[in-house]
């Protein structure tokens, strides 16, 4: 049985992971986005798209970037950057090398065009690429509805929360 973690607020997390023993399909960049490599001098605008997108992101800049800049798991690499027609961050996909996408947002003025999915098959094929067997993530059920839809769509299954 799937073992879920339930948050303060009554929202439910869970583990989804997907298989990369399967092909990949090739990310469909929307017109006029760039995907980049992550730069430090990145940091401050990915941090607030994160606190704009996500309710529980810490506040705190120079807090947050020293806790992600240190991880053992960090790899700038692995952090990936889009860019909008109008040259500003329009989202992120930010991974850990245990083969765990940690944050997947997208700014809400670059929302319903596809851009999430293309994010999202970028890493399923830079994690194949490194050879890695699977993509984990995790997610609050009632928050992120839209997005589980998007992540089983390409098919990412709950497995347990310990993982």
């Amino acid at each position: 049985m799937t073992q879920h973690h339930i948050d303060k607020t009554d929202d439910v997390g869970i583990r989804l992971r997907r298989s990369l023993a399967e092909e990949v399909a090739a990310p469909a960049w929307p017109d006029g986005f760039t995907l980049r490599p992550f730069q430090a001098a990145d940091a401050r605008a990915v941090h607030a798209l994160l606190t704009q997108t996500l309710a529980k992101e810490e506040e705190n800049f120079d807090l947050w970037w020293a806790l992600h800049s240190s991880d053992a798991e960090y790899d700038p690499a692995l952090w990936f950057v889009v860019d909008g027609p109008d040259g500003r961050l329009a989202a992120v996909a930010l991974c850990w090398t245990s083969d765990y996408l940690k944050y997947l947002a997208v700014h809400p003025d670059a929302r319903r065009n596809g851009l999430a999915e293309a994010l999202l098959l970028h890493v399923f094929a830079t994690f194949k690429a490194r050879g890695a067997a699977r993509v984990d993530l995790k997610t609050m059920v009632v928050e992120n509805a839209n997005a589980i839809r998007l992540y089983r769509r390409h098919g990412m299954v709950e497995v347990d929360w310990a993982g």
